[in-house]
């Protein structure tokens, strides 16, 4: 076996997959497809935002954080209130905006784990994300559920409204990325530092309230993930400040050896932090057994894209209590947990979710499916899932539960999580499961 990845989109795992089969490593296989997720799910990710890459590299597992960091002079701009409808009954308000947007850290994120990790040319990782920019990419069920839910965002801007023909791209329809196609280019000619000194750094802030200091003083950080045991394993995740790992950390203690989820989500619920919006995520495991797990997001994004740059900004600030918990250059909290769970020292899981303050419960159910009840990973990203939020308790069909305010809802859906993992077996074999939910893949490479 090379390796395995599973990610958001099949285009994303296949980027990442033809890497693996040419001899490159977990962290290059991730970069690639990271490059390749901003074509594919443009309203997701992208430079425009922020994330985290957790690496499991021999015996030592680091973090690389690179969210997106309060402005050192915000203006004060009115936000745009946005409710986002998942199915007709459930939604959730986003606020966005130029006035939302944080000071975005994923390209160089990318470009420091690769500096530390990466085996192949940073360049040629790039190109195949350029080239289907250029060509286009069709747009698949998921992406095109996607583009309706959140069209009063992605068109709000007439540079937006352009970069998406104008109109509610449907499944089907490709999408071509001339712009975005450029500045990938120049990122992976020129280095990632392009986006934060010169032409592009000046386009950004010439829409939203960034100065040039914010981006040039934007750093990587490096920290160590919070652990905790679970069944003789142990899981690793993003640390604080943010919360999404610790979150699930406790949640998993509070599941010890049985499977009551709803009251391992009330420990959850009760530490819980607001968290901004839509997120992807990208699991991979090389030959060597070594791990990359990215998580990226635009939040619900800002509507706003820089002009002739492709670069769609985060509204990462869109949220108040996160706002106020952090000072300017400093980072904002988040609920992504890129994860790995490691069994007598070697990695037995990665995984990580898309899913805003979903994606917790997703990883969680996940891993407890996995680990407690001896699923295979494709299975288990598979079962029903349920999310405790304000009293209430979301369903899928499958789950029955005798409680009051249950809500049903009446098939699989992205508000439940879009879950990305990949499982090395006892025996050495690979496999690799991409969320159905939001229309992803995983693939194994013999």
């Amino acid at each position: 076996m090379q390796g395995a990845i599973a990610a958001g989109h099949p285009l994303t795992a296949a980027a990442g997959a033809a890497v693996l089969e040419a001899g490159g490593n977990a962290v290059d296989a991730c970069v690639a497809a990271a490059f390749m997720s901003w074509v594919t799910e443009s309203m997701l990710t992208g430079p425009g935002g922020g994330g985290f890459m957790l690496v499991r590299s021999g015996s030592a597992t680091v973090v690389f954080d690179a969210f997106v960091a309060v402005p050192r002079a915000s203006a004060e701009v009115e936000l745009l209130a946005l409710a986002v409808d998942f199915d007709g009954d459930t939604q959730q308000v986003f606020q966005t905006g130029p006035g939302a947007v944080g000071v975005p850290g994923t390209a160089l994120g990318l470009q420091a784990a690769h500096s530390r990790y990466g085996s192949l040319d940073w360049a040629a990782l790039a190109a195949p994300a350029v080239a289907a920019a250029r060509a286009g990419v069709e747009l698949t069920p998921a992406q095109g559920y996607l583009h309706r839910i959140l069209d009063g965002l992605l068109r709000h801007s007439p540079e937006g409204d352009a970069m998406y023909g104008g109109r509610v791209l449907v499944a089907g329809e490709k999408l071509v990325l001339g712009d975005l196609a450029a500045t990938i280019e120049r990122i992976a000619l020129e280095g990632a530092g392009v986006l934060y000194d010169g032409e592009l750094a000046r386009a950004i802030c010439a829409h939203v309230p960034l100065t040039a200091d914010d981006l040039s003083g934007y750093r990587v950080v490096e920290r160590e993930p919070v652990a905790v045991a679970y069944r003789g394993c142990e899981f690793r995740s993003n640390p604080p400040p943010s919360s999404g790992g610790r979150l699930i950390a406790l949640g998993l203690e509070a599941l010890g050896d049985g499977f009551d989820v709803v009251h391992a989500m009330e420990v959850m619920e009760a530490a819980r932090v607001p968290a901004a919006g839509g997120t992807t995520h990208i699991s991979v495991v090389d030959a060597r057994g070594d791990a990359a797990s990215l998580s990226c997001s635009l939040g619900s994004g800002s509507g706003v894209v820089a002009p002739g740059t492709g670069i769609h900004l985060n509204n990462m600030l869109g949220e108040a209590d996160l706002m106020g918990s952090a000072r300017p250059g400093e980072r904002l909290t988040s609920m992504m947990a890129p994860s790995v769970v490691l069994d007598d020292g070697r990695t037995r899981l990665v995984i990580g979710s898309a899913g805003s303050e979903r994606l917790r419960g997703a990883i969680l159910q996940v891993v407890a499916n996995v680990i407690g009840r001896g699923m295979g990973v494709e299975e288990a990203v598979d079962a029903p899932r349920l999310h405790l939020a304000d009293g209430n308790v979301y369903v899928e069909p499958g789950i029955e539960l005798a409680r009051e305010n249950v809500v049903h809802f009446g098939r699989r859906n992205l508000y439940f999580g879009g879950v990305s993992a990949v499982e090395l077996r006892g025996d050495g074999t690979l496999a690799a499961a991409g969320d159905p939910r939001r229309g992803g893949a995983g693939m194994v490479v013999a």
